[in-house]
C-alpha cells in the first residue's frame, strides 16, 4: 500500500512543475478529523498545502487528502508532520 501510494505521488509529480530535490512520502491520518486537525495546524504555521475534498456521494466534501508543496524548510514542517506515520497497510 505504501509502496503504491507512493509511486502515485511520484507519477503525479512527473506530470506537472517540479523543484530539484523534491522528495515524495505518503504520510497517514486516522480519519477526517485527524486530516482536519492536520490541515489546522498547517494554516498556523504558514504552510503552504492543498486541501483535497471529494464533492461526489458518499463524501460529500469530505477531506480525503492534503498535498504539501516543496519546502526546503523541515524545521517549519517537523512540529506538524512528526507523529505522522508512513502509509502502509492497515492490519484487519
Amino acid at each position: 500500500m505504501g509502496t503504491l501510494a507512493a509511486q502515485l505521488v511520484h507519477a503525479a509529480g512527473e506530470t506537472g512543475p517540479t523543484v530539484s530535490g523534491t522528495h515524495a512520502i505518503v504520510l497517514s491520518a486516522k480519519n477526517e478529523n485527524h486530516l482536519i486537525k492536520i490541515e489546522k495546524q498547517l494554516s498556523r504555521s504558514k504552510i503552504k498545502y492543498h486541501s483535497v475534498r471529494e464533492p461526489d456521494s458518499p463524501w460529500n466534501g469530505e477531506l480525503m487528502a492534503i498535498g504539501l508543496y516543496p519546502t526546503s524548510d523541515r524545521d517549519t514542517l517537523k512540529p506538524v508532520t512528526k507523529r505522522l506515520k508512513l502509509l502502509t497497510r492497515r492490519k484487519k
